[in-house]
């Protein structure tokens, strides 16, 4: 599910000049160097619907400038459709996006291109879960009449920028990440192309959409960096006077984005191991609650999953040693709205025998809504292929303008 937040083109303040290079860099959670995570690969940006680009002519910078303030922020994001939305998708990310959706102007995207970089796929499979992830997102609560939806590969335009920006990338600079360095020391040969030039793509996918600010997890920060170099790069070599000397109506290519750390979203780790992320990858479905397992899969799960020798859970938020209560307090107060401290009031004084229960039906009584939703909206193929067709119109509309500027940049001839 690859979390981005995009302002649209404006003068640069010192603030939003600000190096990324002062963040810790962390290995990342995706299968290469996440809107959005998406393993759980998200994308998250924030855009202004504000111009696309910075004019050439400063009555035209004076004219955006008296308008950014009045203009809405656009947030783009997405989730990766390779097996089923998990729990940890769901509460780090698209819940996130609902409360969102009245205050941003808000794009959701299926990050399908990004769901073949470990390859082989199982194209039936794609072609499922890219139409179920869109249905899921309606039914966790995006509205299609406030935000775009729509599948990554309709909109062409972020393969074109991809192969763009690739010819611009070092090809060091992709060799150092450290998701790409992981799985090619385990597989060798056998890793494919796609998982060393994926960073491109979800580069270009922030980079479409002129983003000022993109909320990132520490398995994210790596990305951004290179999204920022990219930005960088691509202006130097072809932006400003260059630009301007071949006719483009923007000679700031890319806005440069910086870092948004969003208000303490869930991190929700694996059942079977409160160190690790929850993950579709993980060969074990016991590891992860997906959206739509049924209450007796999600019982039998929970059951199962890793515990400590701990008595009681009263200090199972603040206590390092335990990673595992943490990990299950934190999904109960997730589904439960409540804080930390009503937590531990409520169920700080049980076991793990008593506890567990207490969790399923939490989690339980959460999800059926949304499983409820999503059974509606699957049952009407024609208006989830009409959210989708308009979401793409919105979202093309929006990229070609960066795509046909940088073209025009980089010398490539159009009719």
């Amino acid at each position: 599910m690859h979390r981005m937040t995009l302002v649209r083109r404006g003068c640069l303040s010192s603030a939003s000049r600000m190096t990324l290079r002062s963040l810790s860099l962390t290995g990342t959670g995706v299968p290469a160097p996440s809107v959005f995570t998406p393993t759980a690969r998200t994308l998250v940006a924030t855009a202004s619907t504000a111009s696309t680009a910075t004019p050439t002519t400063a009555s035209s910078d004076q004219s955006t400038a008296s308008t950014e303030t009045a203009r809405k922020k656009r947030v783009l994001s997405g989730v990766q459709p390779t097996g089923t939305v998990h729990l940890g998708n769901y509460l780090g990310a698209i819940r996130n996006w609902v409360n969102l959706q009245d205050t941003y102007d808000t794009y959701f995207m299926v990050v399908d291109l990004h769901a073949i970089t470990v390859q082989p796929h199982n194209p039936k499979e794609l072609l499922e879960s890219t139409r179920n992830g869109a249905a899921l997102y309606i039914a966790c609560g995006i509205d299609p009449t406030k935000a775009k939806v729509f599948v990554q590969s309709h909109v062409t335009a972020h393969a074109e920028m991809a192969w763009l920006l690739s010819c611009v990338t070092p090809v060091g600079w992709l060799k150092k990440m450290i998701q790409f360095k992981e799985k090619s020391r385990k597989n060798n040969e056998e890793v494919g192309t796609g998982l060393l030039t994926y960073p491109v793509l979800m580069a270009a996918d922030i980079l479409l959409y002129q983003s000022d600010l993109v909320p990132v997890g520490e398995d994210q920060k790596q990305h951004l960096e290179l999204a920022r170099d990219l930005a960088e790069r691509t202006n130097y070599l072809f932006g400003g006077k260059k630009a301007k000397k071949m006719g483009c109506q923007y000679t700031r290519l890319f806005k440069v984005p910086d870092p948004f750390i969003p208000p303490a979203g869930a991190r929700v780790m694996s059942l079977q191991d409160g160190t690790s992320k929850m993950s579709k990858s993980a060969e074990s479905d016991l590891s992860r609650i997906n959206l739509l397992d049924s209450p007796e899969l999600i019982q039998s799960k929970i059951k199962k999953a890793k515990t400590d020798t701990f008595d009681g859970l009263a200090d199972g938020f603040e206590n390092p040693d335990r990673p595992d209560a943490k990990n299950l307090l934190t999904i109960y107060q997730c589904v439960t709205g409540k804080t930390q401290d009503e937590v531990i009031a409520d169920v700080g004084r049980l076991r793990w025998g008593e506890f567990k229960p207490v969790l399923t039906e939490a989690v339980v009584e959460h999800l059926r809504p949304i499983q409820g939703r999503y059974a509606d909206v699957m049952q009407d193929q024609t208006y989830l292929d009409r959210v989708l067709m308009d979401g793409r119109e919105a979202a093309e509309e929006e990229a070609m303008k960066t795509l046909m500027n940088v073209k025009k940049a980089m010398g490539f001839y159009a009719l």
